[in-house]
């Protein structure tokens, strides 16, 4: 059983920053890969960023450049660095992984960027 809290979402300004976390419970944190998704209103959910065991990465079209995802094996602990952030980043966030087939959502943190 895998379970994953987010946290870090809130609203901010265009042009500006936000630093999401989630904390993962489970020894099988280290060997999995961790996704960060999203899905803003009317609109299916996407993946913004991957990062493998090994620390290699993927992003997005949308937010390459921008956002950075990381992760503390010793914390179980993935991030996403959200810099520059545009009204189009706004949705609700969620971290997710797959153990043995199955995969395991968090219950996602509201973004919201506006003036």
């Amino acid at each position: 059983q895998v379970q994953l809290v987010e946290s870090g979402g809130g609203l901010v300004q265009p042009g500006g920053s936000l630093r999401l976390s989630c904390a993962a419970s489970g020894s099988i944190f280290s060997r999995n890969a961790m996704y960060w998704y999203r899905q803003a209103p009317g609109k299916r959910r996407e993946l913004v960023a991957r990062i493998n065991s090994d620390g290699t990465t993927y992003y997005a079209d949308s937010v390459k450049g921008r956002f950075t995802i990381s992760r503390d094996n010793a914390k179980n602990t993935v991030y996403l660095q959200m810099n520059s952030l545009k009204p189009d980043d706004t949705a609700v966030y969620y971290c997710n992984t797959v153990s043995y087939g199955l995969p395991y959502w968090g219950q996602g943190t509201q973004v919201t960027v506006s003036s």
